[in-house]
């Protein structure tokens, strides 16, 4: 397997991941209920999503840091949304 083939299969990876998470963020951003959500499941999450951005960070893998980033993002505001809602 050649180095490109490895990061094209890390980029379908991190993309497919990173797109499950929009329709929960859209759904919880319209509606604000959480009551649903586990506080404990997005915060673990959120945490460990962080963490492989960091990861990304020190392997300077750039489809880890972009994927991870933007789901920090969507998770936090889960976590946030759950944190203010209940």
């Amino acid at each position: 397997m050649t180095p490109e083939f490895v990061t094209l299969i890390g980029s379908i990876a991190a993309t497919l991941t990173t797109l499950s998470f929009f329709p929960q963020a859209i759904r919880t951003i319209r509606t604000q209920h959480t009551k649903d959500l586990s506080l404990g499941m997005y915060l673990a999450f959120t945490l460990g999503v962080i963490f492989w951005t960091i990861y990304g960070f020190l392997l300077g893998e750039i489809p880890i840091i972009i994927a991870n980033i933007i789901t920090t993002i969507l998770a936090a505001t889960i976590l946030f949304l759950k944190i203010k809602n209940g």
